[in-house]
């Protein structure tokens, strides 16, 4: 049986983000890849809401959040309520956080290495940016929903 797309890019994610945690783990970096985006961020600008962090690392608010959340816990950033409207928190990088950042940039210089390495055997960038194009021009659940109608109409 031919595996699923989604479950292809599900196996993907867990070859790379395994490594990388592996990798961190080596250089003695108490930090998880998911957190990769929001620092980078951070680094970019700060203090940023939740939407900037979204925005700025190219994910959804709900995964920010979430992410935010897990760093709060792991004392890598906190969270303060912005002075001029109390509802939009303001994220900043703890002590604790901007310690951590140069032994990530470290390893972030090791992964793109080995990212371009795997890049330059399987084109994996181009596919994976036609693929985002694709979907902006026509998002996955109206490809639904037209497949829907197509099999509605066959059967």
């Amino acid at each position: 049986m031919k595996p699923t797309l989604g479950t292809q890019l599900r196996h993907l994610i867990e070859l790379l983000d395994g490594a990388v945690q592996d990798a961190y783990i080596e250089a003695g970096v108490e930090t998880r890849p998911r957190y990769t985006p929001v620092f980078r961020a951070l680094a970019a600008s700060e203090p940023c809401t939740l939407g900037q962090i979204a925005s700025a690392a190219g994910i959804t608010q709900p995964a920010a959040t979430q992410t935010i959340s897990l760093m709060i816990k792991d004392g890598l950033v906190s969270a303060k309520p912005a002075p001029d409207d109390a509802r939009q928190r303001l994220i900043r990088l703890t002590k604790k956080g901007r310690a951590l950042y140069p032994k990530m940039q470290a390893c972030w210089a090791a992964t793109n290495l080995a990212a371009n390495s795997l890049d330059q055997e399987a084109a994996l960038s181009s596919a994976l940016a036609s693929a985002i194009a694709a979907l902006e021009a026509k998002p996955f659940a109206q490809r639904i929903a037209d497949a829907r109608n197509q099999l509605a109409k066959e059967s």
